[in-house]
């Protein structure tokens, strides 16, 4: 009898544990594309969150190989979006580091490089 009263218990398990699953704003994807290489160096960093964020506590950094900054340090969030101006810059690798604030108020970060040049 115990086992056939928890039965209906199980679905509510998976129901919660996929509610807090989906409590971060995770990165779904970004232009230029996470490890791709550019011909060019691009004129921005756009990266798309899986949830709104708070654009007062959302950031984006981008350095290059020798670790100097190449962002102009006025990162936009509009919605799920955010978005940096980049300076003109060389060739080489590029290394992006975000931190977000979802608007449920969960933080996540996370980085990745892309490449740029032949």
């Amino acid at each position: 009898m115990r086992r056939s009263s928890l039965i209906p218990v199980i679905p509510l398990l998976f129901l919660f544990a996929a509610g807090e699953a989906t409590a971060h704003a995770f990165l779904d994807h970004a232009e230029p594309r996470v490890g791709n290489k550019v011909a060019a160096p691009p004129r921005e960093v756009t990266l798309w969150f899986t949830q709104k964020l708070e654009p007062a506590f959302s950031t984006i950094t981008v350095t290059n190989a020798a670790g100097d900054r190449v962002d102009a340090g006025k990162t936009r969030v509009n919605g799920t979006q955010m978005s940096v101006t980049l300076r003109p810059g060389g060739t080489g690798t590029y290394h992006v580091t975000w931190r977000v604030l979802s608007v449920d108020t969960h933080t996540t970060d996370g980085s990745f490089t892309f490449q740029v040049g032949q």
